[in-house]
Parts: C-alpha cells; sequence; structure tokens
C-alpha cells in the first residue's frame, strides 16, 4: 500500500467542521505516542470549493510502512443545524409522532429486539418530554392553588390569571434546564430520532440531494486522480454513527455512477462503524435504502466491514441486513458486509474502560479514538495503514509501529 483517500462521513452532528479534524489530530498524536511512532505530518485543512467537504493529507510514514493518506470529510452539518433551528416544540411534536408510529408498527420491539440499550436511547427524550410535562404540570397547579380562588391560604386571584401565570412559571422551569439538557444530550438525541424516522419514511429530500452531492464528489474525485495520473490502491468510504448509513448510500451510488471505480487496481472499501442502519432500513417506507443497501450485498467491486461493539449503546451488535432486512438480491450471492466486533474490553485499558462504560457517547466515540492497546480493531492501522481493509479484515493483520501480525 502506497497510497489511499479516505471519504469520512460524520454522524448527526452539528459541529462537523469543527470536531473531526481536531479529533483526528489529537488522536492520531495520542496513537503514535502510544505504539512508539514517528509523528505523520498532516497538511492543513482546506474547504472544497463547493463547501462540502473539508480535506487534508496525511504524509507517508517508511518507519511503520503507513500509506499516504489523503483525506475528505463529506460536511452535512448544515442539515444538521437546521433541524435544531427548529420551533422546539415542532420538534417535540415530530418525536412524539415518530414515536408512536414506530410503537405502533412494532418497530420499536424489533429496535428493543436487537439492542434493548439502543432502544433506550431512542425512548429516553420522550420519556424525560413526559417527566417534564409532568412536573411543569405540577408546578403550575402548585401556583394556581396558592394564588387562586376557592383556597383558604390562597390569595384568592382570579382564575384566568392564575392558570396562565401558573402554565408560564411551568415553562420557564423547563426554560431554566436549557443547560442542563443540552449537557444531557437531550435535544441531539430527539432530533437525531426524527431525522431518521424522516428519512426512513422518505419526508428528506434536502439529505437525498445531499448524498446525490456527495456521490457526485466522490465520482469526480476518483477522475480526477484518474486525469492527473495518480494511482491509488485504495479508497475507503468510511462512516460512523447516523454517518454509517450515509455512507452506505453513497458507495451505492458511487458504484453506479462510476463503472470503473473497484475493477482495477484501486480497491473500493466501505467501512461502517458503530452503525445506526437498522433505524432507518428496517422502516417498511425505506425502500431506497434498502435497493441501495442491496446493491452492496451482491456486489463483486466493494468490500464492506462493518464494526459493532455490544458496549456501545448507540449501535446494533452483529446485525445482518441480509439476514434481517427485507432485501431483493435477485437470486444474487450475498458477498456483503463482512460483520466484525470492535473487542473494546480487549483495546481499552481497564481502568479507562469502567470510567467510560457508563458514558454512552464517549464509547460510541471509541470507534474514532485512538487504541490503549493493540488489537483487531485499530482506525488509525484502518485508514492510514499498508494493508487493505480486505487484506486485513480476511488476512494476517499487520500491527502499527511492531514486526507483530497475527491470524483475524
Amino acid at each position: 500500500m502506497r497510497r489511499r483517500h479516505v471519504f469520512y462521513v460524520p454522524g448527526y452532528d452539528p459541529e462537523g467542521r469543527t470536531r473531526y479534524r481536531m479529533l483526528f489530530v489529537r488522536e492520531l498524536t495520542l496513537y503514535a505516542k502510544r505504539f512508539g511512532q514517528p509523528k505523520r505530518r498532516l497538511e492543513r485543512a482546506v474547504m472544497g470549493k463547493d463547501g462540502l467537504s473539508q480535506r487534508w493529507t496525511v504524509a507517508a510514514e517508511p518507519a511503520v510502512e503507513g500509506a499516504e493518506t489523503s483525506y475528505d470529510v463529506l460536511l452535512w452539518d448544515d442539515l444538521v443545524l437546521k433541524d435544531f433551528a427548529r420551533w422546539r416544540i415542532l420538534s417535540v411534536v415530530l418525536l412524539f409522532l415518530g414515536s408512536l408510529h414506530a410503537i405502533v408498527t412494532g418497530m420499536m420491539v424489533r429496535f428493543y429486539r436487537l439492542n434493548w440499550k439502543y432502544g433506550n436511547v431512542i425512548l429516553y427524550p420522550l420519556f424525560l418530554i413526559l417527566l417534564l410535562t409532568l412536573v411543569s404540570g405540577l408546578i403550575a397547579h402548585q401556583v394556581h392553588a396558592h394564588l387562586g380562588e376557592g383556597y383558604g391560604h390562597s390569595l384568592r386571584w382570579p382564575f384566568w390569571l392564575t392558570v396562565p401565570l401558573g402554565l408560564m412559571v411551568g415553562i420557564v422551569w423547563i426554560k431554566s434546564l436549557d443547560a442542563l439538557l443540552e449537557r444531557a444530550f437531550f435535544w441531539q438525541l430527539l432530533n437525531d430520532w426524527v431525522f431518521n424516522w424522516q428519512h426512513g419514511q422518505g419526508w428528506r429530500p434536502d439529505y437525498d440531494a445531499r448524498v446525490d452531492a456527495f456521490a457526485a464528489l466522490v465520482v469526480d474525485r476518483l477522475a480526477t486522480f484518474r486525469a492527473e495520473g495518480i494511482v491509488l490502491d485504495e479508497v475507503v468510504i468510511l462512516g460512523h454513527s447516523t454517518g454509517a448509513l450515509t455512507a452506505v448510500e453513497v458507495a451505492a451510488r458511487v458504484l453506479a455512477a462510476d463503472p470503473v471505480v473497484g475493477t482495477g487496481t484501486t480497491a473500493l472499501a466501505l467501512l461502517t462503524l458503530g452503525s445506526g442502519l437498522p433505524i432507518v432500513a428496517l422502516q417498511s417506507a425505506a425502500r431506497r435504502v434498502q435497493s441501495d443497501i442491496a446493491s452492496l450485498v451482491v456486489s463483486d467491486r466493494i468490500v464492506w466491514v462493518d464494526y459493532y461493539a455490544p458496549q456501545d449503546w448507540m449501535n446494533f451488535p452483529d446485525f445482518d441486513p441480509v439476514a434481517r432486512l427485507p432485501l431483493d438480491l435477485d437470486g444474487q450471492v450475498a458477498r456483503n458486509p463482512l460483520v466484525r466486533s470492535a473487542k473494546f474490553r480487549e483495546i481499552i485499558d481497564s481502568e479507562t474502560y469502567i470510567k467510560v462504560r457508563w458514558r454512552p457517547f464517549r464509547m460510541h466515540f471509541q470507534f474514532l479514538f485512538a487504541n490503549d492497546r493493540l488489537g483487531e480493531y485499530d482506525f488509525f492501522a484502518m485508514a492510514l495503514g499498508p494493508q487493505r481493509l480486505r487484506d486485513r479484515v480476511t488476512g494476517p493483520r499487520v500491527f502499527a509501529g511492531a514486526d507483530r501480525t497475527t491470524r483475524p
């Protein structure tokens, strides 16, 4: 492996254009220090002219046989910010509608069967809204009871004044909790669930247009490499969390639009990490998503590797789309995905593991962090190392900075 290009799709994150460059630099520095590697030279990040990507290059490192890797972060945080900017009462109404639909159709039961932790994450905003509404109602009742008519200890203010005042106090109390709700990822998880529900129902044309734009960007970027005579050994489309499904959709459209990619010396790989794919793909209306998945399942031009972690609350461990989704394979043999466990217990120090096991978001982002120990799952070995993804997953693995190999 001499040269690789990675197209990375972040999850549902309003800070996509700032978070992932800083995370990449910080964790790569830590990774090199832990495993005795020379520090890799990174170019400055630049925005693509279309505003859809943030780009940088990581130089090759002969001492560890690392490939030169160019990196594109595909940005859709502007769509997320649009969701966050809508009236919050509208977001709450959408939450109720989406949750009711999932419960009535039996989807919620299926989510719980796949991963009860993720089921709890999905219902967490709904239960918190119900709790806040109940407490706010009690506060409003107490205000009315102490100020209204008909109570011996009250100020006997008129009904038309005490009821609105009580409601106002209840609303102000909820508003005072804004900072706490943000720290508890309440709005993040609420809007994420609403987005996935809308996407599964086919109600996000803005997102569909962005996926098409991402696919066109990938095809154009690869055409530019060919025109400039640059030979890539591997192209990786990589997605984490909600972005894992986006990566799936982008990869399917790239294969459909570019008949060359994945047929020559350049290997094409799809890497999905901590995926929430079933939240959308299990919806009966998500036929285009199911079609995209089916096209990847039978393709011999791409290898799709899906890593999950049982310790991660926000993914679906050991989910096999071929077995669990209504895919039309048209009689063709299923070749993908290769489903693997990241085995977080083996790559995180015991002391660190104890600290983070009850922090869902921290554990969810472990997929993008530097390992504490060498192991099968290794983000930077896959993104920057000397092996193609297919070879690493199916053959002997070369560990970073060490003359060691192991069988999968």
